[in-house]
């Protein structure tokens, strides 16, 4: 396979890996360009053509652990940066994309704060959705930690959600996020003492 076939059929999935992974736009155009740097230069070493993902998206995990390492950052990335997701850039068209926009931003600030480990694999699985193997292959563990680790994942993400997330059900019987509080987190956060 040629780097254009590659590129053109992995990149957005490789840019929305690394942006959910940094939550920096400008950062995660850098990190996308050096994994497909990365790639070009080691596309020769590729024996087994069916392993091709795992190695791409490996190469672009070990790129952000780098990232961070330079960085000095493992845990608190700036939740403020970006918007969970490109689409909530745009105005929502409906009271229930507005209600689901809410949800996500909410969800995905709090992603942020897990471990990296943790975070890796609940990206890896939730929002880029690999199957356990193809994770345990990406991040060169097995399948049972990466059971483990999606236990504790979700364990620790329900345990933020229900610390700072105000979650009520409206009239409609529709789970719903209350407004942004002036926490200067650009998420739903309980205001302090709640």
């Amino acid at each position: 396979m040629h780097l254009t076939e590659i590129y053109d059929q992995y990149y957005q999935k490789v840019r929305k890996f690394i942006l959910h992974t940094v939550r920096n736009e400008w950062v995660a155009d850098d990190l996308v360009q050096e994994t497909f740097i990365r790639i070009n230069h080691n596309l020769d070493n590729v024996r087994d053509a069916a392993r091709l993902q795992a190695w791409i998206f490996r190469i672009a995990h070990n790129i952000c652990r780098d990232y961070f390492r330079r960085q000095g950052k493992t845990a608190n990335l700036g939740l403020e940066e970006i918007s969970p997701e490109p689409a909530l850039a745009r105005a929502p068209t409906s009271q229930k994309e507005l209600e689901q926009g809410q949800m996500r931003k909410c969800v995905f600030g709090l992603v942020n704060l897990l471990p990296e480990s943790l975070r890796s694999v609940i990206i890896l699985s939730d929002i880029s959705e690999f199957s356990q193997r193809e994770i345990a292959e990406i991040l060169g563990i097995t399948v049972e930690n990466v059971k483990i680790r999606l236990h504790r994942a979700r364990k620790k993400l329900k345990a933020l959600l229900e610390e700072h997330c105000v979650f009520e059900v409206d009239e409609r019987n529709v789970l719903t996020c209350q407004p942004e509080t002036p926490s200067g987190y650009n998420l739903f956060i309980k205001p302090s003492g709640s």
